[in-house]
């Protein structure tokens, strides 16, 4: 089975799991853990940041960073389709009792003159704006990458307004691999911000959260005791992360290019509705239009053929390339689209 429903099914490959067995722990919740303060320090260097927090998941590195800026009644700026808007369930108003201002952008992305608009004037009457995230790359956007100049007129704006910025860089290394650009040059201009490794990178569970104020580590050591992420000898996991780390990110570009392959395919079937240069990354959005079959039953199709892909509303559909996708098997997806799709 080709399995496109997302980079999150990876599996971990043999070398990993061979660097994982041999993982030396101790109780991470004591700071005894060698591996796990290892995967930290290497991820803080690689981003130019001073401290990193490794967490179960991207979802909990994200709602962190906002309880840690954030007070009960305040708001929030964030992309309308953004994964703490879409696919978090809510948990910015559960736990952090903020609420979330959607911007709606390109793509997934904002513009410096749109943040500057939904800033909250500092008056008596209006509920108070206290942290921008941004997400790159933007998954609901098809993988979208933050032009740098972007993001950094957009830390200008927050900065006049004294407003600290997080990044949902879940997809960062995506982002890194695709402008060759330095993990410091992203991370230099976000207060906080996570990345996946569980995602393209191919570990089987974890993210880290990074900062640079030490006293935001401890507050945030504490907030993840709270919402039950505190892991005694992750090390086994962190292994996985530090493997990624060291083997994963430049191959990354493979991925790319597999799914621009798709997408120049997928543009030659009459039926469906694509521009492939707006394919920055991994991730392939799609519609299919005028096609005999309902979306779901696109999808049962294809599954059928030997292809999973998720329909995303409408006519709309996702395809995600990653580790366990080879060039061949990309072939065969290609023939396989042909063949459904052109019916």
């Amino acid at each position: 089975m080709i399995d496109l429903r997302s980079d999150t099914v990876t599996k971990p490959t043999e070398a990993m799991r061979k660097a994982m067995a041999r993982a030396e722990v101790g109780d991470d919740v004591y700071g005894e853990d060698p591996t796990v303060n290892r995967l930290q320090e290497m991820a803080a260097t690689m981003f130019g940041k001073k401290a990193a927090l490794f967490v179960p998941s991207g979802t909990m590195a994200n709602q962190l960073a906002i309880r840690l800026h954030t007070q009960p009644g305040q708001e929030v700026i964030v992309e309308s389709k953004a994964h703490i808007v879409r696919y978090e369930q809510g948990a910015a108003g559960a736990l952090a009792g903020v609420q979330l201002h959607w911007v709606t952008g390109n793509r997934g992305l904002i513009s410096p003159e749109q943040v500057e608009a939904a800033v909250r004037p500092k008056e008596p009457h209006s509920i108070q704006t206290t942290l921008i995230c941004l997400e790159n790359t933007h998954n609901s956007g098809g993988g979208t990458i933050y032009p740098l100049a972007t993001i950094e007129r957009i830390r200008a704006v927050a900065a006049a307004h004294g407003i600290p910025m997080h990044l949902d860089g879940a997809r960062l290394f995506n982002a890194i691999a695709a402008t060759t650009l330095p993990p410091a040059s992203y991370a230099q201009h976000f207060d906080t911000l996570s990345v996946c490794l569980s995602k393209g990178l191919g570990a089987p569970v974890g993210s880290l959260l990074m900062m640079n104020d030490l006293t935001l580590l401890d507050k945030a050591k504490r907030l993840r005791r709270m919402y039950g992420g505190a892991m005694r000898q992750s090390g086994i996991l962190a292994a996985a992360g530090i493997y990624a780390l060291e083997h994963h990110i430049g191959r990354l570009k493979v991925d790319h290019d597999h799914a621009k392959q798709l997408a120049r395919r997928l543009q030659q079937i009459p039926t469906v509705r694509i521009s492939p240069q707006d394919v920055d990354t991994n991730i392939v959005i799609f519609d299919v239009i005028g096609h005999r079959l309902a979306p779901l039953a696109i999808v049962a199709a294809l599954k059928q053929e030997g292809v999973l892909i998720n329909a995303i509303g409408g006519d709309s559909f996702r395809a995600v390339t990653h580790l366990d996708i080879s060039s061949a098997m990309t072939v065969e997806a290609c023939e396989i689209f042909t063949r459904v799709l052109g019916d």
